[in-house]
């Protein structure tokens, strides 16, 4: 990871910066100190300032996935700010901007493409398993808002007709949030089946444990 040089008034002053500039905490980073800012004559400051190196820590996968993710939305919206942290074991890149919907893509299909290189990327070289987020303008949150919704929609649709509802393909990310909303269901089943990234989720319904709630 690469290392960079920080000027303050002071070496926590700097140390506060290299935190902000690479969204670690300072226990994730290795801090050299190279000048201390001087004292002056008759104990008044000087002009020195303080200058400290910083280099994120090898296993730092955050910082990792923050400059990948960087480099590659500066080609495609350069007025773009990315803020970065650990939710639990997570890894969450938020992405804020004037044109939030070209990164997002239909259907949220520009961030799944984004996470999965990020992903790819930061598992390579991290030496435990990762999970990285890409996010845009909340747009998690209101995608998995609309998912459970349909999830339900479709659970009940399967229930009434008594025949397995598919729904159109999805990423890994989607297709999960369904599965976990119909699971609690044990008149439903849910499965996924198609190849590459995308692939439609299956309701199945029970039609035995079905007609057993209906006759309880």
């Amino acid at each position: 990871m690469s290392s960079v040089e920080i000027e303050a008034k002071t070496a926590q002053e700097a140390i506060e910066k290299a935190c902000e500039h690479f969204h670690l905490s300072e226990e994730e980073l290795d801090i050299e100190v190279l000048e201390s800012r001087s004292a002056g004559i008759f104990g008044l400051a000087g002009n020195k300032k303080a200058k400290i190196r910083v280099t994120p820590k090898r296993d730092s996968s955050i910082t990792l996935g923050h400059e990948i993710l960087t480099k590659i939305i500066s080609l495609i919206s350069p007025d773009t700010k990315i803020s970065a942290e650990k939710k639990g074991d997570d890894i969450v890149l938020n992405i804020e901007g004037n044109n939030p919907g070209i990164l997002i893509g239909p259907k949220g299909k520009t961030l799944e493409a984004l996470e999965f290189i990020i992903n790819k990327a930061v598992n390579k070289a991290s030496e435990k398993k990762v999970r990285v987020i890409v996010d845009a303008e909340n747009y998690r949150q209101r995608r998995e808002e609309f998912l459970k919704r349909l999830a339900f929609k479709m659970g009940e649709k399967a229930k009434k007709t008594r025949k397995t509802v598919t729904i159109d393909p999805m990423s890994p990310h989607d297709r999960r949030i369904v599965h976990l909303v119909l699971k609690g269901d044990y008149q439903l089943q849910t499965k996924s089946d198609g190849e590459g990234f995308f692939k439609s989720v299956f309701i199945i319904p029970n039609k035995k444990k079905i007609d057993k709630n209906q006759n309880d």
